[in-house]
């Protein structure tokens, strides 16, 4: 989501680019952000890690590189965080997502 409306539409390895998927799992990971920043009180310097994420890669039937797509949300957590956004990943093919999203990413964080 960006600006409240659906960025991306679509499967991966049918509409969706890898690319596309990326920066999907980026804004995915920036929405995530902006709830984990309210949970913090608006400090994401309580970040102590992050310990897992999860993806969900709306995709065909064919299509295997969905750790590829996940990579835009991962990098973008180690860059933000360093060290502290290494974390477990899954990252999952589905028929389809919510809405016709092409990227679902979830997170689990430790917090002071």
């Amino acid at each position: 989501m960006a600006q409240g409306k659906l960025a991306f539409a679509g499967k991966l390895g049918e509409t969706i680019s890898i690319e596309d998927g990326q920066e999907a799992a980026r804004l995915c990971l920036l929405n995530v952000l902006s709830h984990l920043q309210t949970a913090c009180e608006g400090d994401l310097d309580r970040v102590v890690r992050v310990v897992r994420l999860g993806g969900f890669v709306a995709c065909t039937p064919g299509f295997t590189q969905h750790p590829a797509v996940i990579n835009g949300a991962s990098d973008l957590l180690v860059a933000i965080f360093g060290h502290a956004g290494r974390h477990a990943r899954a990252a999952v093919g589905a028929p389809s997502l919510p809405l016709d999203a092409p990227v679902e990413i979830e997170a689990m964080v430790e917090i002071n």
